[in-house]
């Protein structure tokens, strides 16, 4: 069954999974298609097109789906797509694409901690944290594992590699390696994410690894080009060691140094 609270609007063309609860004084527009089992706690807006997969949950004032806010947008339709058991908590917004037929992507168990904002044109992977006021500008990538730090904001174009994490109040301007530690304004490179990979269930050889390459990269004086040889030459190939090269190498704004 499908509960939907008398005082909330849900359009008629909205397509509402089985199992899906809509709280008081929520809105859900035309285009839109929600999956099994979510939960729109109150108060919380979606409008479309969107696609919402199931078992997510939206807690109180989130804004989901709303159009672009890049001001070369002028009605085109655009879309959003968020995968499964996602959490969007309170005040969380999240933007469509800007030019016809482009896309804003979330991927699937992703924590969205109260007043984040992904913007237009963004994807972002599975299994991401965003803690609280974490903000992308348009155009940002976002790969699995990643965690966002409160109040810190990310540049458009900008990527943020596989379980890397940035600190808190940070402004990030360039890409963050993957498996790296960002912070300060403006962003450094403070180390690998060791605990993170550690909890992870990394092996000590990757982790090992991942130290060399950080060691080559920030700490031997090597411009990022000779960096990235040694690191080939030096270290066992892996996947992760292939993953931060291909990543540095097909940066377009440099990475964080």
């Amino acid at each position: 069954m499908t509960g939907i609270h008398p005082s909330a609007v849900v359009d008629p063309g909205a397509v509402i999974g089985e199992g899906t609860e809509i709280g008081p004084f929520c809105h859900v527009g035309k285009d839109v298609e929600i999956g099994a089992n979510c939960q729109l706690l109150g108060h919380v807006t979606i409008a479309g097109p969107s696609k919402i997969g199931g078992g997510n949950v939206f807690y109180p004032y989130c804004s989901i789906g709303q159009r672009s806010q890049d001001l070369k947008y002028s009605g085109e339709p655009t879309r959003l797509e968020i995968g499964s058991n996602n959490s969007f908590r309170e005040f969380c917004t999240v933007n469509r694409g800007t030019l016809p037929g482009t896309l804003t992507k979330i991927g699937n168990h992703g924590n969205f901690l109260a007043y984040s904002h992904v913007a237009h044109d963004c994807t972002v992977g599975d299994h991401v944290i965003f803690s609280n006021n974490g903000t992308l500008a348009g155009h940002v990538i976002v790969e699995d594992h990643a965690v966002v730090g409160g109040l810190s904001g990310v540049h458009q174009f900008c990527r943020i590699g596989r379980h890397s994490i940035i600190g808190g109040c940070t402004k990030i301007v360039q890409d963050v390696p993957p498996y790296m530690i960002a912070d300060g304004n403006p962003a450094e490179i403070r180390g690998i994410n060791q605990v993170g990979l550690e909890r992870r269930g990394f092996a000590a050889a990757d982790v090992r690894s991942l130290r060399e390459a950080y060691r080559f990269l920030y700490r031997a004086n090597l411009n990022v080009k000779q960096a990235c040889e040694k690191i080939a030459s030096d270290l066992p190939a892996s996947e992760v060691r292939d993953h931060l090269l291909t990543f540095i190498e097909s940066s377009q704004r440099g990475i964080v140094r």
